[in-house]
């Protein structure tokens, strides 16, 4: 099994049967990634307690569509609800860390969807949103969530909020593009939608050795018909429901990196 180390805080380990959380350290500054035969695993693994086991992947992928359930509707549905609230014309907008980390767990099945090219992020994704769903417990909104990492100067620390929500705001950001790619693309494959996703949100901040595990991971992804089985939905519905996804996920992203952009903290790391 080859071992590559990275001057990052993260980590891939690819293993036959399926991708297995495992703190790699505690505190260190740099993280390794294993590659071998099966699926890719990426975790920021400080973020994470030592006792935390988390389900596999296919538990979770999937309890969203046990029932003949529809996630593209529930996730267009719960992202125009913060779309209205942010887009309203008010001078105090506040979004609350509750209906927002809700919101944000409906999107996790779809990581799950899309195979072992995205199973990097769909652990990453889900820990962070548990993360902020057990803050959403003692803490209102994501304006006096970051205003308490910045008071006790843990913005950038591996767990903090501040950095979880950075962390979920990509992967939906991800995710509307990779929407984006696929109402706009002709063909059955996804390969060209989910590539530009990633290589526009996900890439710039991964080490050689991720971008090519997900290079590799990118000729296992599911046909788009494949994936809009999985999803319930037929073509015509999921492009509805995606364009909706779209339009609504835009205010709230940008919602978010005004929060960043107004403490002077950035969304660049």
């Amino acid at each position: 099994m080859p071992l590559y180390n990275v001057p990052m805080r993260e980590s891939i380990e690819i293993i036959q049967g399926g991708p297995h959380y495992e703190p790699l350290c505690n505190g260190s500054d740099q993280e390794s990634i294993q590659i071998a035969n099966g699926s890719p695993h990426f975790l920021e693994s400080t973020d994470i307690p030592t006792n935390t086991r988390l389900p596999r992947l296919s538990e979770r992928s999937f309890m969203a569509n046990a029932d003949g359930e529809k996630p593209l509707r529930k996730i267009a549905e719960a992202f125009k609800d913060l779309a209205n609230t942010v887009n309203a014309q008010t001078l105090d907008v506040e979004l609350e860390v509750a209906p927002f980390s809700h919101a944000c767990s409906l999107v996790s099945p779809l990581f799950g969807c899309l195979g072992i090219a995205f199973k990097f992020a769909e652990m990453d994704y889900v820990a962070k949103v548990d993360g902020l769903a057990e803050a959403s417990k003692s803490i209102a909104t994501l304006r006096a969530m970051m205003d308490r990492d910045i008071q006790a100067n843990c913005v950038r620390k591996a767990g903090s909020h501040t950095r979880n929500l950075l962390r979920v705001k990509r992967g939906l950001d991800m995710v509307r593009i990779l929407f984006e790619q696929i109402i706009a693309s002709e063909g059955n494959s996804l390969k060209g939608p989910a590539s530009t996703a990633y290589a526009q949100v996900f890439a710039p901040y991964h080490g050689w050795a991720i971008r090519k595990a997900v290079a590799a991971g990118m000729y296992a992804l599911p046909t788009k018909a494949q994936l809009l089985k999985k999803l319930n939905e037929d073509e015509s519905s999921a492009r509805i429901q995606m364009q909706n996804y779209v339009t609504a996920s835009g205010p709230v992203i940008l919602f978010i990196d005004k929060l960043y952009v107004s403490r002077e903290l950035g969304t660049d790391w």
